[in-house]
This record gives C-alpha cells, structure tokens and sequence, in this order.
C-alpha cells in the first residue's frame, strides 16, 4: 500500500506540474482530463503527505531523545511521539477506508430477492429446503422485515422444490448476502427407517432488487405465457389460466409465477423476479471476479461445494467460509436466530475488505 501512495503523490506532483503549464489551457479537454485525475486523487496524497510529515517530527523527536538527559523533558518528548503515532495510525486508517470502500453502502436501502432450491439428496432437500425458508422467515419477522412469496413449487411432504421471495426492510440485502450458496444437511430423514444419517443439500442465492430505472426491460424482449395453476398433490389447482411464465429472449432467462389468483398479481412478481435476475447478470458482466450473481451464488446445488453445514445429531451448524460453529442448531432453526452467524460473516467481510464472494 504505502508504495502506491508514494506513485501517487508522485503522480500527483507530476498532474500539478502539468497543469501548470499554460500551454495546456489551450488544450481544454485534456486540461479537464488532468484536473479530474489530481482531483480524485488528492485526499489520499494530502493524508499520505501528512503521514510523511509525522515521520519527519517523530524522527526529530527520537534524535532529541538521545541528547536529552532531563527526565521529565524525556518524558514530554516520549508523550509526544506516542501522540504522533496515534495520529499517524488513524490517517493510515482513512487512507485503506478510501482504499477500500464500503461496497455495501449503495444497497444500504435495498430489498433483495431469494430464491431456495432443492438440490441432491431427493425428497430430503426438498423438506431441507422448506425448513431454510421457514428459518428464514423468522430471522426476517425478528428483523421486522417484510416477506412476500412470489413464486413456490412445494412437494407432496411439505417441503419446496423451489420457492421464491422478496424481503423489504432496511439493510435486507446486505444481511442476507452471506446466505448465498450450498447448504448441506446431516440428518435422520422422516423417511429414513433404518435410523442412518443421510446427507443432502439446498442452494440459496440472493440478489438485490432493483429499482425500475436501473434494469430495462423491453417488451418485445419478452415472450409471455400463460397456464392453468397447479398444486402439491392436487391442492390450490385454479379453474382459470392465471399462471405466468415470462422469457426474457436475449438471455434466456425463464421465471413462472402461479401463486396468486390473479393474473395481472402473478405477472408484477415475474417481472419483479426478473428484473432482479437481469441485474444479478449485469453485474457478473461487469465485474467477473467480485461477481454478485444468482449463477455463481447457486453452483450446481451438489453437496461438495458447500458454505454451510446443519449437523442435526451434533446440534451444531458451521460456516465453512469463517471455520464459525455454533452448538445451537435446532433453536437458530426454530427461532430464525442468525444474529450471532451474520454478524460474523458481516464482520469477516469487513476485515478482509470483501464481499460475499471472497468469503
């Protein structure tokens, strides 16, 4: 770090010498050019060049400190230093805040959108991925969040092929973000006589929801379908083809919603879903290494490529991306009580200047 700062001052040095120059003013666009660059640059020279004049003082001081035989001047002179480091040790601190800026503030306001499927492991994901959602739901009611299920394909047992949601409340996206990915599950399933444990999984994405002006969608982008509902074992069938099925042409995409009555309910929430997909996609166009997207949240929902494991006989859940393990598995399930495991997550984030996808 601090070599960067030193080719930026001199950097910075060299744009002011330029700039100097009054034959660059007949040039105004590389003018503006040159003036933008020092600009965005000199609050971390002025810092770095504060820095380097607390070096200069705290040498000085420690060159007075070998001649100076009077105690307490000695002891003015050592408070002093200690002064000049604590100063220095907080200008070292803005510079890597600017450094590294909060990624996370832009969705500080922001809903997000998560999506739950059964991934292998048969029935049991399936019933893995309705206890996920019904976890979910209580660490989003003890937030005082609001959930609203746009699109769900539940099995006969009472658990979810899929099931998709929207979660509205402040800092939403940016608490479940670390949610993203496989989640593996050791248990006794119901359907299990002989009493052996089995291992399954779900996977998890979320993605942030964005607002109309930031995602375009054209409507001749779009082929849009409709169909009769259908239910888990016969259940919920609707009389009327209120289903919808939205295919977004250019990439593919495909969302269905068949939850409301409504046709027009069913087609705000496949747009709503969409929307949310195509931004998870522009960002993974943008920026393929720190990439948010739904496709490398997900994986492939096998049990390898997990973040988190629900160990059912040990009581305990690990975060594999942090080496945290809890020994409260079955009340964090009962109760929604994440606080403890986010918490972590967010602070990991934070101290290896980091999103979701470098845990």
């Amino acid at each position: 770090m601090f070599e960067e700062l030193k080719q930026l001052k001199n950097e910075y040095e060299d744009l002011a010498h330029k700039l100097a120059d009054p034959s660059i003013m007949t040039d105004m666009e590389t003018y503006k050019k040159y003036a933008k660059k020092r600009s965005q640059i000199e609050p971390l020279v002025e810092k770095w060049m504060e820095c380097e004049k607390i070096e200069k003082e705290v040498s000085a001081c420690n060159s007075l400190l070998d001649q100076e035989q009077d105690e307490e001047l000695r002891q003015m002179v050592t408070e002093e230093i200690e002064g000049l480091k604590e100063k220095k040790e907080e200008l070292i601190k803005q510079i890597e805040d600017i450094l590294t800026p909060d990624e996370d503030a832009q969705y500080i306001n922001k809903n997000c959108i998560m999506e739950i499927r059964a991934g292998t492991g048969g029935e049991e994901s399936g019933l893995f991925a309705g206890d996920l959602f019904r976890m979910y739901s209580r660490y989003i009611q003890n937030m005082g969040w609001k959930l609203d299920v746009m699109s769900s394909n539940p099995t006969e047992m009472g658990g979810f092929k899929e099931i998709v949601f929207s979660v509205e409340g402040e800092n939403a996206y940016n608490c479940l973000k670390f949610e993203s990915g496989t989640h593996r599950v050791q248990r006794v399933p119901v359907t299990e006589t002989s009493g052996r444990i089995h291992t399954s999984a779900a996977t998890v994405a979320v993605m942030v929801e964005p607002e109309d002006v930031e995602i375009a969608v054209r409507l001749e982008d779009l082929k849009i379908d409709t169909y009769r509902s259908t239910g888990a074992g016969g259940q919920h069938i609707n009389t009327t083809d209120s289903a919808i099925r939205i295919t977004h042409l250019p990439s593919g995409l495909v969302v269905t919603c068949q939850d409301e009555r409504s046709q027009h309910k069913n087609k705000a929430k496949a747009m709503q879903v969409l929307r949310a997909r195509l931004f998870a996609y522009a960002q993974e166009q943008q920026n393929s290494e720190l990439s948010q997207t739904r496709k490398l949240q997900v994986g492939t929902g096998d049990r390898s490529e997990k973040i988190r494991t629900y160990n059912y006989p040990q009581n305990r859940i690990t975060d594999h991306r942090i080496g945290l393990s809890l020994y409260k598995l079955e009340l964090i399930m009962s109760s929604g009580g994440l606080d403890e495991m986010i918490a972590a997550l967010v602070k990991a984030a934070k101290v290896k200047g980091m999103g979701k996808g470098s845990l």
